[in-house]
């Protein structure tokens, strides 16, 4: 090999090596339109400033919302959306700024509507750039709604800023505004697991129920005792805090189906018209760590957890039985946390041994047992109201139904209008006695079952003790 071919070899050498260089340059992160825009905002390079990541539960997102818009009304903000298709909601705040692949340019903003109460809503923003300032201070962020269905669990902000301590101060101040601002308070709930697993709850907004006094019939001093402890020791917190006493507390409210435990919890949701209400019952009981983080931010609230006895004891991603971890929830919150747990099962042997080994987390445990005949003949004069009974055929009924429950009392009632409206009669005592019948006959035997009573009531062999039933 002379020296010319050496030479064109060095040439070539030259050649690749540039060409390598100008390949990897082109493979270097570039600034995307977006990206510009987010840079003059800062007054720096976007692309050189680091990104804080802030997760929020799904059902915060309109709080997010709502303060962040306080917040650009205050500092003349601007949102943007992200142009990009698909790609753009797979990647993060750095990458829709620089990117060497794809230039995200700016888009129309993504919202979804999402309900603030159980007749409200409100258009929040799912996909968008906020332009904002702090203490004068530029602020960008990024705000996203969850998206099980692509991985992200969460919603959440990505804010960047030249100053860390600014971002920081940012985010609290945010946090406060989410607080003070919060849709949550004050509002009844409830989570239901959704097809992408247990740490994604639906939050929905239900209803508050309007129970009065005298549509809870139990036997005296029962309803005044529950009301007592739940709505009672929250009116005298102040009290109470002075005192050095704890304001958590725990009720179980036990005893066979259909004898007005859960129209006592609804009597207690009526009267505690300020309490947020978290509402769990069967599997979404699952959600206790969510309810009780809800609850003791928005207190004075109240935990309701219906027939826990039906998941007492599963594990539903967790080595611990689900009660466990009910009652560690109620444990964990500290003791001027204005928050009562309330219970409801059907079987309290299931519970009673769990409970005594933690000692203390319900701290009243109250029976709503079958009806006597005074509760009985109040259940049907109750529900016979505006209708064409007599008092002497309502008193009939009740003496005959020794061991039904209230709902056999609504059934009754409902069944005699019904077998009057076939014939276009109006219901009266022969309707009552025609129903009265059916339901104590033996075909009835299932249906008084169902009804929560004694399936053996008004009958010969009927036994007065429902437990050995």
């Amino acid at each position: 090999m002379d020296e010319q071919d050496r030479e064109i070899m060095r040439a070539v050498a030259r050649y690749l090596e540039r060409v390598n260089a100008l390949g990897q340059q082109e493979l270097l992160p570039k600034r995307t339109p977006l990206g510009d825009i987010v840079s003059d905002h800062l007054g720096a390079d976007a692309s050189q400033v680091a990104v804080v990541q802030e997760d929020i539960a799904d059902h915060r997102l309109v709080d997010a919302d709502i303060a962040l818009d306080l917040i650009a009304a205050e500092t003349n903000g601007e949102l943007l959306g992200v142009g990009g298709g698909e790609q753009r909601h797979h990647m993060g705040m750095a990458e829709l700024i620089s990117n060497p692949h794809v230039p995200f340019p700016i888009g129309p903003v993504d919202y979804s509507e999402r309900a603030t109460g159980p007749t409200t809503n409100r258009r929040v923003v799912s996909m968008g750039v906020r332009l904002l300032a702090h203490d004068g201070q530029p602020i960008a962020l990024t705000q996203r709604a969850a998206a099980p269905e692509r991985g992200r669990k969460s919603a959440g902000l990505e804010v960047m800023g030249t100053d860390p301590s600014v971002v920081s101060a940012f985010l609290s101040h945010l946090r406060a505004l989410m607080l003070e601002h919060s849709v949550l308070r004050g509002q009844v709930l409830s989570f239901t697991p959704t097809e992408y697993g247990r740490g994604d709850a639906g939050a929905t907004f239900l209803q508050r129920p309007d129970v009065s006094l005298e549509d809870v019939i139990l036997p005296e001093g029962i309803l005044d005792e529950v009301v007592q402890h739940v709505v009672g020791i929250g009116e005298h917190r102040q009290l109470l805090l002075t005192a050095g006493q704890h304001l958590k507390r725990g009720v179980l409210l036990y005893g066979p189906p259909g004898t007005g435990k859960t129209l006592t919890v609804r009597h207690l949701l009526s009267r505690s018209i300020e309490a947020t209400v978290i509402l769990l019952t069967g599997t979404s009981i699952q959600f206790i760590s969510t309810a009780a983080e809800i609850a003791r931010t928005f207190s004075p609230s109240i935990v309701v957890l219906e027939d826990i006895d039906l998941v007492a004891m599963e594990r539903h991603h967790s080595p611990q039985p689900l009660l466990f971890e009910v009652l560690e929830a109620l444990d964990g919150l500290d003791g001027d946390a204005d928050v009562a747990f309330v219970m409801t099962t059907n079987r309290v042997d299931v519970l009673e041994r769990a409970l005594a080994q933690r000692p203390g987390r319900v701290d009243l445990a109250v029976e709503i047992p079958l009806p006597e005949l005074d509760e009985r003949t109040r259940l049907y004069r109750h529900y016979a109201r505006g209708l064409n009974f007599s008092e002497r055929a309502l008193v009939e009924a009740a003496e005959r139904t020794d061991g039904v429950t209230a709902s056999f009392a609504k059934e009754l009632v409902r069944r005699s209008v019904l077998l009057a409206a076939a014939p276009d009669e109006t219901a009266g005592d022969a309707h009552l006695e025609l129903a009265l019948e059916e339901l104590l006959s033996a075909r009835g035997q299932l249906t008084r079952q169902m009804l929560g009573g004694d399936p053996d009531a008004g009958t010969e062999d009927s036994s007065d003790d429902w437990h050995s039933y």
